[in-house]
């Protein structure tokens, strides 16, 4: 179909604000100490033509921009791609989410007294509060591992194109190794889908993982997980971090999401837990968050090698790892080396290769 000049004119970005973005990504990479990758240019450039469109007046567009999949291996800087780049739009009508925290927020809307209303189902309400009236949504860490989650998820892409609204997510897996389960593989595939049919795929795959990579100094930006540690059993770690082994009396509940956790001390603004306590015990996501909402820094001892916690052990310690590095608090483990004695070739717990990646950012004594 051939498009009329004046309609090409009503659909072209903003140039200016399109580079403006681009220098926006360029020196807040030259900020951290490095440069733009040539595997992530192709996003930045997309990211910043997208930004020119969203410059433009809504009602200029008789549809709304296309929404934006980006996905590469762990450590390729997907987050600080979509992180930068919402940082570089304008306040107002647009939100972040990470796929932890959206999950935990729609649950919780779901379930609270008086969800329903107006005609609307719980899921489509609590939808609602979340999106708001944002004209963009940034989805971090998009995958798909349980049957009832992609449901929901389903539910968030009909919603969003029905609305109109543009999405960008970042993903370790392309669209097709979504929900790689066997057994549940083929309840995603209409997402999978929708998601190749209406979303530009970019492919970030560099060869670097920045995360292990050595980075000039000012990489890490200031942020707080960095300066975390992996410290063997017995080392208190430097002194200013007050990690001295807690006493009996110290010993207290703290509140989490639903449910009172037996911390070994609270100082301050640091909690101190056990591994058993916080990971073989019977907690969730939304006990991290909330977590991670009250204390800028965790400590969890008796860390064992992740070969001889429990499945669900592991896998708790993993979300753990993900709540504290995208809430960006300092996390100090005590105990053995968590990922030595890996069985090769063997899958201990899902994204196994982010948990490795993200640990790789924290302190060791010399």
């Amino acid at each position: 179909m051939t498009r009329s000049p004046a309609y090409e004119r009503m659909n072209r970005p903003v140039p200016q604000h399109a580079q403006a973005m681009r220098r926006h990504f360029h020196e807040a990479a030259a900020r951290r100490g490095f440069s733009v990758a040539p595997a992530q240019e192709a996003a930045v450039e997309r990211l910043a033509h997208l930004a020119g469109e969203l410059r433009r007046p809504a009602w200029t567009f008789p549809r709304p921009p296309r929404d934006l999949y980006v996905w590469g291996p762990v450590g390729r800087g997907k987050s600080w791609l979509v992180d930068t780049f919402y940082e570089g739009l304008p306040t107002g009508r647009k939100r972040r989410l990470h796929f932890h925290d959206f999950f935990r927020r729609l649950h919780d809307g779901v379930t609270r007294p008086g969800a329903r209303h107006d005609g609307q189902s719980a899921v489509d309400s609590a939808l609602d509060e979340l999106i708001g009236d944002s004209r963009i949504l940034v989805f971090d860490e998009f995958h798909a591992h349980d049957a009832g989650d992609a449901m929901l998820i389903a539910r968030l892409f009909r919603t969003l194109l029905d609305r109109r609204i543009t999405l960008v997510t970042t993903s370790n897996y392309p669209p097709s190794g979504l929900m790689p389960d066997p057994l549940h593989h083929h309840l995603f595939e209409p997402t999978i889908q929708l998601i190749e049919e209406r979303m530009d795929v970019l492919d970030v795959s560099g060869p670097v993982d920045f995360r292990r990579a050595a980075a000039p100094a000012a990489a890490d930006g200031g942020r707080r997980f960095a300066t975390g540690l992996c410290l063997p059993p017995g080392d208190a770690g430097p002194e200013e971090l007050g990690l001295g082994a807690p006493q009996p009396g110290e010993a207290t509940p703290v509140r989490a999401h639903l449910r009172q956790l037996p911390a070994r001390a609270v100082r301050g603004d640091m909690v101190w837990f056990a591994f058993d306590a916080l990971c073989e015990a019977a907690t969730g996501v939304p006990d991290y968050l909330a977590l991670a909402e009250r204390f800028g820094t965790l400590v969890l001892d008796g860390v064992p090698p992740l070969a001889e916690a429990s499945a669900d052990g592991r896998q708790r310690f993993a979300n753990l790892v993900d709540v504290a590095c995208d809430r960006d608090i300092r996390l100090v483990l005590i105990g053995s080396a968590p990922l030595t004695a890996l069985p090769e070739g063997q899958a201990l717990t899902r994204d196994l290769d982010r948990t490795t990646s993200r640990l790789a950012m924290l302190r060791r004594p010399s």
